[in-house]
């Protein structure tokens, strides 16, 4: 299984303004279970708290009040449960692509000849096998992020955060993965949760939508798009796309007590 939980979870912190001290409100009482093998998405305005929850599913904060759950026991603290994809890439300039995705794999304990036979195989996945050899200032943009996407899923995570990860490239690479993370959705099954800023990205990838505004939950809504979704340019143009992502839209813009 692959069931990750935030349950009532708030975090906040101190800011310290000459001689005033601020408390910021990032999160508010948030709660929310992303079902096994779901594509769900977090989208909001900026600063809205959906970075921070999924660091807080993650385990690289900890939450002031509240919990995190996979498969519903406690977590606290990373653990090779959960796979984390940032928004840039963050390899290690100095080692290739094939040896990016080892050391995370490194770091789960795995030696001897399996090491790079494991990450052979996720690199392929990403369509990266003939790149093996070359370090991150000689790959694209969106080339270090499926190096990034093959390094999180290689430790075999039961779920995959992504921050937005196709945030920073150019509209024709990020269209292109976004359908290959569908493609790689279909083929691991894995749980994903996904922040991003693009209503549109939300609807193409979504199963649920987790809209977050002021730090709390606003409302989820369902993606009625069937999968496997094919065309996703044909899907733009479909009825079913427009009035979801219409209704994202309002419970992103209206005032709270008018969405529904």
């Amino acid at each position: 299984m692959g069931q990750v939980s935030l349950v009532d979870v708030s975090k906040q912190f101190t800011l310290r303004i000459d001689s005033n001290v601020h408390t910021v409100h990032a999160l508010r009482r948030v709660s929310f279970t992303i079902r096994d093998g779901e594509i769900a998405v977090l989208i909001g305005p900026s600063g809205c708290g959906k970075t921070t929850a999924l660091r807080i599913a993650m385990g690289l904060e900890p939450a002031s009040h509240g919990r995190v759950q996979v498969d519903g026991r406690d977590v606290h603290g990373c653990g090779h449960d959960r796979g984390m994809v940032f928004q840039h890439a963050e390899l290690l300039p100095w080692l290739n692509a094939v040896q990016n995705v080892m050391f995370g794999l490194e770091m789960k304990g795995m030696r001897g000849a399996q090491l790079r036979e494991t990450a052979m195989r996720y690199l392929d996945l990403v369509g990266l096998k003939e790149s093996w050899n070359r370090r991150p200032h000689q790959l694209s943009g969106g080339m270090k992020q499926r190096v990034g996407i093959a390094r999180a899923l290689a430790i075999d995570p039961k779920v995959l955060l992504m921050d937005e990860p196709f945030g920073a490239l150019d509209a024709q690479t990020r269209e292109s993965l976004q359908a290959e993370l569908l493609d790689i959705h279909a083929r691991t099954k894995k749980t994903i949760l996904f922040v991003t800023h693009d209503l549109d990205e939300a609807v193409l990838l979504a199963d649920r939508v987790l809209v977050i505004r002021e730090g709390a939950l606003q409302e989820i809504i369902d993606v009625p798009l069937p999968r496997p979704r094919g065309d996703l340019g044909a899907l733009r143009g479909s009825p079913e796309f427009a009035a979801t992502r219409y209704r994202i839209w309002q419970a992103l813009h209206q005032p709270p007590e008018a969405v529904h």
